[in-house]
């Protein structure tokens, strides 16, 4: 896997630590942002197959971190040797995208589950190696131009860069928190606001955000991915729905009391601003076979490792719902059993909600997995967003 490694920067930036409250409230336009995974480009679907005039920010996943502080490609040949878009790699397709949309916003997003975040706990754990990590993320973010504007020098200078932390996740407060909240300030002053965006996904259950120290995270963030889904899925014993807005009123276990809601609420009463808080979507359905309501007991799953993405839902055969208690959807029958996932429907709800409640906007994961025409959720976020 190819390392990029710091060149020497200056050692006398005397940046604010923390964004200044009223430039940050300052912005009131909406995030309407996706996800690229680059391993998307082996099934065809390279940056430019997202829907660039409906989206304001793309998160390209996955960037690692290595435990000597280096920032290490998660598959090289995609990143930067595959034919894709009339260029050579998903990062110089994804630069190319921004020519051609100069409102898009890109940035480079590092971890992810599994491998991807493993090495955060070692990296934080260090003063030393945790400031290397900070500034070879900085060099990587200035050497390829992120949010897409040419990487020759004199560009550079003009160009807005970003960066999103996805450690999933911090397992305590006290030691690993305080760790992520020290990172989240290392490269907060190798890339000060307001020339670099800095961001960072988070679960939306209580059970890990209050291994999040929010008061000192939240001032170094511009704002904060939640990932409003997954609240079921192979690890719980009956089926509930993974994507649910608000819980129902009698959950039928502790998971099916997480909701989109719930995690907002949580934040904003550990003083997240509203507006620092972009609400996650999934553009894939989890499967339940043998099963054909919520709390029910289940057989097994259908699709890849569970799930399917939206794009191929719902599954032939099957009938689809609207739950307008907990705005969730689902289909029954076909080869998926039941399948939890939204659609235009409820993105349309959970859109009026971010308006209603004044969040920051909404992200997908993945944009990859959308649908086009009128059952897109990036679109239909869109419309109420704009």
């Amino acid at each position: 896997m190819k390392k990029w490694l710091s060149s020497k920067l200056p050692a006398d930036r005397h940046a604010p630590a923390a964004i200044p409250q009223s430039q940050n409230q300052a912005d009131k336009s909406y995030v309407n942002a996706v996800y690229y995974p680059n391993w998307k480009v082996y099934s065809g679907q390279g940056p430019s197959s997202l829907m660039a005039d409906c989206v304001t920010h793309i998160f390209y996943a996955f960037l690692w971190p290595a435990e000597d502080g280096s920032v290490i490609s998660s598959d090289d040949y995609a990143d930067t040797k595959i034919e894709v878009d009339g260029v050579k790699g998903c990062i110089s397709a994804l630069a190319q995208l921004k020519t051609r949309h100069s409102h898009l916003k890109t940035l480079v997003s590092i971890g992810g589950g599994g491998e991807g975040s493993s090495k955060f706990a070692h990296i934080t754990g260090s003063e030393s190696i945790r400031k290397a990590f900070a500034r070879n993320v900085r060099q990587f973010v200035d050497s390829h131009g992120f949010d897409g504007v040419d990487s020759m020098a004199t560009l550079v200078l003009l160009t807005l860069l970003m960066l999103t932390v996805d450690w999933e996740h911090p397992r305590d407060l006290h030691k690993e928190g305080m760790h992520y909240a020290e990172l989240l300030r290392d490269l907060r002053t190798e890339m000060p606001y307001p020339d670099y965006i800095l961001t960072s996904a988070l679960p939306a259950g209580e059970w890990a955000l209050q291994n999040i120290p929010l008061s000192l995270s939240e001032p170094m963030l511009n704002f904060i991915n939640v990932m409003a889904y997954d609240f079921a899925g192979p690890w719980v014993s009956q089926v509930g729905h993974h994507a649910q807005l608000y819980a129902p009123k009698r959950p039928h276990n502790d998971a099916a009391r997480i909701s989109g809601d719930s995690a907002v609420r949580y934040l904003q009463s550990k003083g997240v601003p509203s507006h620092k808080i972009v609400l996650g979507i999934p553009a894939y359905g989890r499967s339940f076979l043998g099963a054909t309501k919520i709390g029910e007991s289940y057989s097994g799953h259908a699709g890849a490792e569970g799930t399917f993405e939206y794009r191929d839902l719902p599954r032939p055969g099957a009938e689809e719902h609207f739950d307008q208690k907990t705005i969730a959807a689902y289909c029954i029958g076909g080869d998926g059993g039941f399948v939890t996932y939204d659609t235009a429907e409820t993105v349309k709800t959970k859109a009026n909600y971010v308006r209603s409640n004044q969040l920051g906007g909404m992200f997908y994961w993945t944009g990859a997995g959308d649908a086009q025409g009128s059952r897109s959720l990036v679109m239909a976020g869109f419309e109420i967003l704009r």
